[in-house]
């Protein structure tokens, strides 16, 4: 074990979710999704099972209401999503994954469990759990749609 590294937590945490970025967008590429680039899929990532509105979605993706509209509509050129009604409201339209996207969530899943695998492996079961754990804690103070 080395010394603890001194960068500050934040960097600490970025750089491995910046390697799960890649690394599932490399996996993507692989398996026939190499038109979806990094900006897209952190706005699909953020679609909700029911689908999401589009000031949602920007808002969760830190985006603009055009960037996310814009990425959004390549989703969309690409298969990847669908605009529908929103049945709560007539004037509103959501952003839901379409076929293509079910087949690209798919893929990243496996590339995420491969990489949480993997990372399980280096940290062994009782430091996995415990960063997990950790993790899971710091959301309660971070994530703002918990």
């Amino acid at each position: 074990m080395t010394d603890a590294d001194p960068s500050p937590t934040p960097l600490l945490l970025f750089i491995p979710y910046r390697y799960a970025e890649n690394a599932s967008l490399a996996h993507l590429a692989s398996q026939g999704f190499g038109d979806l680039t990094l900006a897209q899929a952190r706005v699909f990532a953020r679609i909700a099972d029911s689908g999401s509105r589009l000031t949602e979605l920007a808002e969760s993706a830190q985006v603009t209401k055009q960037t996310a509209g814009y990425m959004v509509d390549q989703l969309e050129a690409g298969r990847y999503v669908e605009r529908v009604p929103d049945p709560t409201d007539a004037r509103a339209r959501l952003v839901r994954v379409a076929g293509r996207g079910e087949q690209a969530r798919a893929a990243a899943m496996t590339a995420l469990q491969e990489l949480e695998s993997a990372w399980a492996e280096h940290l062994g079961p009782r430091r996995m759990a415990a960063l997990r754990e950790a993790l899971s804690a710091l959301r309660e103070i971070t994530d703002p749609y918990l």
